[in-house]
């Protein structure tokens, strides 16, 4: 998850101008989002706020991009954001990393809110994945080779992300 999280980063600002100013902030806080998860210890407070920080990071990474070129990547940043957040606070819930029948005797199975968390978790990376293989299959080739590259690896590596921290959380 770390390694996904600095080569998405990596990948952003190299390169340069093609990504606005709100997908690169998106992209830098999902990696120390990752990076604050695979280091972390879980603790709930932290949880909680990590995902209040990847939810404000998604609404911002969408601001003034309706109808340029990058819109589509910044929308696909912000459903990362998204995702990570429902992970994050799955995480902070308690259930994630604990059986059912632990998490029952914790008292943190009885509100409902974790098998929610739990579906639109799967939904939300299935949806991330499908929308990487989708733009990179119907990517328009407004870029040069170099930041088309770029751009997919930034993509790729946000979607192992997602998937390898959604069920680790």
């Amino acid at each position: 998850m770390a390694v996904a999280a600095l080569v998405s980063a990596a990948a952003c600002i190299g390169a340069r101008r093609a990504v606005p100013w709100q997908g690169r902030q998106s992209s830098l806080v999902m990696a120390a989002a990752m990076l604050l998860v695979a280091s972390g210890d879980g603790a709930a407070a932290v949880g909680l706020l990590l995902g209040a920080v990847l939810l404000l990071s998604a609404m911002l990474g969408t601001i003034g991009v309706r109808g340029t070129p990058a819109a589509a990547a910044c929308c696909h940043r912000a459903l990362v954001s998204l995702v990570m957040a429902i992970c994050v606070f799955q995480g902070a819930s308690g259930v994630a990393g604990a059986s059912r029948a632990a998490a029952a005797i914790g008292g943190h199975s009885g509100h409902g809110l974790t098998g929610a968390l739990s579906v639109l978790g799967v939904v939300g990376v299935i949806g991330v994945v499908l929308w990487t293989i989708l733009s990179e299959r119907f990517a328009a080739a407004d870029h040069d080779r170099r930041v088309a590259r770029l751009l997919s690896i930034e993509s790729w590596a946000m979607a192992a992300g997602v998937v390898v921290m959604c069920p680790g959380v």
